[in-house]
């Protein structure tokens, strides 16, 4: 199976990029990188700051061997902040469950400052949640909040007139921070 076919077979469909979308930031964005193996595909973009994870899938058969905390740890080595949207748990779904507990165990805390919703072209409203690890222990969401900006910006927006005839993510829309 293709790389792109098994994001979209596991990710849901709202949080799908187009196929030509990554392809372009994968080709053209030096910051944006994939790493693909049969256990696992990982689309991050490194910024010189900070590393933002666009998709990590692991392979549903090798889960639970430790595959998806060596790929957090070598980009930790980094020694960069690292943020990712995390779909809100669902106690109904069980695999939203799992994903917030391996984030949680790995070191990631909850940006819980930060309110991060956009609509589709639908105009249907999705909310995520915005989980960070960094080498520094006193990392201000301001900070986290910036960085997401940058990555709504440089990364979801990347020629989204183009694949989609609209901004997917204006930072100034979708990304605020609670007082």
């Amino acid at each position: 199976m293709d790389w792109y076919d098994r994001l979209n077979d596991y990710f849901p469909e709202y949080e799908m990029k187009n196929e030509g979308q990554i392809q372009a930031l994968i080709n053209e964005k030096d910051a944006y990188h994939k790493e693909e193996t049969d256990d696992y595909l990982l689309l991050y973009a490194e910024f010189p700051t900070f590393i933002f994870i666009d998709y990590l899938l692991i392979n549903p058969a090798t889960r639970g061997q430790g595959i998806g905390t060596k790929i957090i740890n070598k980009l930790k080595e980094k020694g960069k902040d690292i943020i990712l949207e995390v779909e809100p748990m669902d106690r109904q779904d069980e695999d939203t469950v799992k994903r917030v507990h391996f984030y949680l165990k790995n070191g990631f805390v909850k940006a819980d400052r930060i309110e991060y919703s956009w609509e589709d072209e639908n105009g249907e409203n999705y909310e995520m949640k915005i989980y960070y690890w960094s080498p520094n222990a006193d990392l201000p969401q301001e900070t986290i909040l910036e960085n997401m900006a940058k990555a709504c910006q440089e990364i979801h927006n990347f020629r989204s007139q183009q694949y989609y005839g609209r901004m997917v993510a204006n930072p100034e829309e979708v990304l605020h921070l609670k007082h």
